[in-house]
């Protein structure tokens, strides 16, 4: 099954850092999932998230206000899927 992975940010250097690892790991572990970049703040106000970078898999919140490392991106998408 699909993950469906947003990346919540308006496009701060932390936001930015967070989409990179993000598709670090979607790449390096062949994991099924599709990418999504919000960087709208109306859509990232719908999550009612205030503060950013923020991860949702599959529309829930997992991460919020930092940068995670690949190795708890890594375990975090590996336990949802």
């Amino acid at each position: 099954m699909t993950l469906v992975l947003k990346i919540l940010g308006t496009g701060c250097p932390k936001c930015k850092s967070m989409t990179s690892l993000v598709e670090e790991v979607v790449k390096e572990n062949n994991i099924d999932a599709s990418i999504e970049k919000v960087e709208d703040i109306m859509e990232i106000m719908k999550f009612n998230i205030m503060i950013t970078p923020a991860l949702v898999v599959d529309d829930v919140i997992t991460i919020k206000g930092r940068v995670p490392s690949k190795n708890e991106i890594l375990e975090l998408l590996q336990t949802t899927a």
